[in-house]
């Protein structure tokens, strides 16, 4: 047999290749320095592996035992160590070939039994889905908390109002709180989202080897029931080749910043002077290098911009997976960056919301004012005209006239005489005036999702129901800890890195 370069034997495909890869296009085809961050779910798949592989005789109990304490030993030297893995994996091409060969150093020739009856192809399937698991699951408990932050300002808000917009023209009054509620029903859309698309990801690939199935008769509900999946997935060739779970992910992503990115467009508007309806708590503004007297909008601008990064990731993935043949090809490894790249800005996203969104002080006196002028009652006095049996279009019509009269007077509705408004028709009586208040302008809209103050109390508190329960989900659990203060440590270590 030739001999090869110990860099070249040190391959898990060398056998094959009997001259070494040229140096640049190793280099540029290895994805340990971004896969590093994958290790803890490698770790517990190829545990669970182990179980498997024992289960089906391949290996002793007592070896088992030696490959799981080795595999403890490692998560205990390299989770969350970066710089580590970079210096002790110079010749490893991705993180399963890391893990192989420290786990080799750690207990010797037996751990190259480990990779009996499985592949790279269905380890990076199973160790993504698990990655994408934990990020949904942290990301389900910061979008809840965030969403606490709009119900806590919603209950604060009371009956104060403010004027609604469509197309960026005032429309009609509505409490605060309905307007913040608003956004609450978008980020439980984005928590069901993802919630569907944890369900659909829960299916384990181990046991897929590399297209066609493994090769060893393993019992493929152990590997699932070790890693919580629901079941085995059921095909090998999609099990493999699927990425679906990872364009779900990133597109809901993609939904859940859009909506943080309309709410921030919001509140840049409502603080500008023209509006004056918020305040900017000044620990999240920045100011000007040049004019003293600015308060600037950093945060919300941020969001807006980061919503590009986030989706940019979805349409990568898109163009990665069109037209790409089954089963795995080499492709999909650039499936990773957007995920972890996505997953990072979300979070940080959600974690610096909530406590902006409770730090916010809305002005109130100047959104009351806002919803006194400009005829935000024209609708409900329309409706005042319906109830007297005048047919809508012929109540739009005799109050945009009344409107029209007002304009030339420079007054409003409330201001007409009864003598007046009866120049518009005769069913204009003396309950008109109560009709048009601001109060009863908001309770005119009695309906389930309208902004009726009773309705709206009513809406509240089942947003925050709905809210908390969502919280709970996220917010128990051992594992789910465990899982938060890995992810911490994985972010802080990506960001150094």
């Amino acid at each position: 047999m030739t001999d090869r370069p110990a860099r070249q034997a040190a391959k898990m495909w060398a056998g094959r290749f009997s001259a070494a890869p040229d140096e640049r296009f190793e280099t540029w085809q290895r994805s340990l320095p971004f896969d590093w961050g994958l290790l803890p779910q490698e770790l517990r798949a190829s545990r669970a592996h182990a179980i498997a592989l024992q289960a089906a005789g391949v290996l002793s109990a007592e070896e088992s035992a030696q490959i799981v304490t080795g595999l403890d030993r490692l998560h205990e030297d390299y989770v969350g160590h970066p710089e580590k893995i970079r210096n002790d994996g110079a010749h490893a091409e991705d993180i399963h070939h890391f893990v192989e060969l420290r786990l080799v150093k750690a207990i010797g020739d037996l751990g190259l039994k480990l990779h009996t009856g499985r592949s790279r192809n269905e380890q990076i399937a199973t160790d993504l889905r698990l990655y994408v698991c934990y990020r949904t699951r942290l990301m389900l408990r910061h979008l809840a908390t965030w969403a606490q932050a709009l119900v806590e300002q919603a209950q604060s808000s009371g009956d104060a109002v403010m004027p609604s917009y469509t197309h960026l023209q005032r429309a009609e009054p509505v409490l605060v709180a309905h307007w913040l509620l608003a956004y609450v029903e978008m980020l439980l859309r984005d928590a069901s989202r993802l919630e569907d698309c944890l369900a659909r990801l829960n299916f384990c690939p181990l046991g897929s080897g590399a297209v066609a199935g493994a090769t060893l008769a393993l019992d493929r509900s152990i590997a699932a029931r070790e890693l919580g999946f629901t079941a085995p997935t059921a095909n090998s060739m999609d099990a493999t080749s699927d990425r679906d779970f990872v364009l779900e992910y990133l597109q809901a992503l993609t939904q859940l910043t859009l909506h943080a990115s309309r709410f921030a467009e919001e509140i840049t508007l409502f603080a500008t002077a023209e509006f004056g309806f918020v305040d900017l708590p000044e620990e999240f503004s920045t100011g000007s290098s040049a004019m003293p007297q600015k308060k600037n909008p950093d945060l919300t601008e941020l969001v807006r911009a980061k919503v590009g990064r986030i989706h940019g990731a979805a349409e990568s993935v898109t163009l990665l997976l069109k037209g790409l043949p089954l089963a795995y090809n080499k492709d999909m490894q650039e499936t990773q960056e957007p995920v972890f790249e996505a997953s990072a800005q979300a979070q940080k996203m959600l974690l610096v919301l909530a406590p902006f969104t409770r730090a916010l002080r809305f002005r109130t006196d100047r959104m009351r004012a806002a919803c006194e002028t400009g005829f935000l009652n024209a609708m409900a006095a329309a409706t005042y005209l319906v109830h007297k049996g005048v047919p809508f279009r012929k109540a739009h019509e005799k109050i945009g006239n009344a409107v029209r009269y007002c304009l030339d007077k420079d007054c409003e509705l409330g201001d007409l005489k009864l003598e007046e408004l009866r120049q518009f028709g005769p069913e204009f009586d003396t309950d008109f005036f109560t009709a048009i208040t601001l109060e009863a302008t908001l309770d005119c809209h009695d309906v389930a999702g309208g902004t009726a103050r009773h309705r709206v109390r009513e809406a509240l508190a089942d947003a925050e129901r709905r809210v908390k329960a969502l919280a709970q989900r996220y917010e128990t659990g051992e594992e789910l800890e465990a899982n938060k203060l890995e992810a911490n440590k994985l972010e802080a270590n990506h960001a150094r890195a």
